[in-house]
């Protein structure tokens, strides 16, 4: 398998891993309202990384190559409903910001954790 393929598989398993774990931890330490940030948040982005990854994949088979344009609206789209989600979130007070900052910053979480194992595989394997 090669590296890209590493990296995405771990970055997908490991944003749902992150999601449980941050929405229990919130869930047991945090108040209703801070934990609620957290899980809509990073539903949010996980939901729209595995979206991104869906459409991508589809638009850069070889066999049927998809116009830019194609990729750009979806993406357009899903920010836009992302961006509608947040904000009813927020002017309804069903979440509390910062939860749901916390939230959605799973999926970043989970890219720098995979760049630091592969970067670690990378220099235990020079060393050795």
């Amino acid at each position: 398998m090669n590296i890209q393929q590493r990296l995405l598989t771990f970055v997908t398993r490991s944003n749902w891993v992150l999601l449980a774990s941050v929405s229990l931890l919130g869930l047991l330490a945090t108040t209703p309202a801070f934990a609620r940030g957290i899980i809509f948040g990073g539903l949010i982005v996980t939901i729209n990384f595995h979206l991104l990854a869906k459409t991508l994949n589809k638009a850069l088979r070889p066999q049927q190559l998809t116009s830019p344009n194609v990729v750009l609206i979806k993406y357009y789209i899903r920010f836009i409903i992302s961006g509608v989600i947040i904000f009813l979130l927020i002017s309804q007070k069903v979440v509390n910001p910062i939860g749901l900052f916390i939230g959605l910053s799973v999926v970043v979480a989970s890219i720098t954790l995979a760049t630091m194992v592969e970067l670690k595989k990378l220099f235990f394997k020079e060393a050795v």
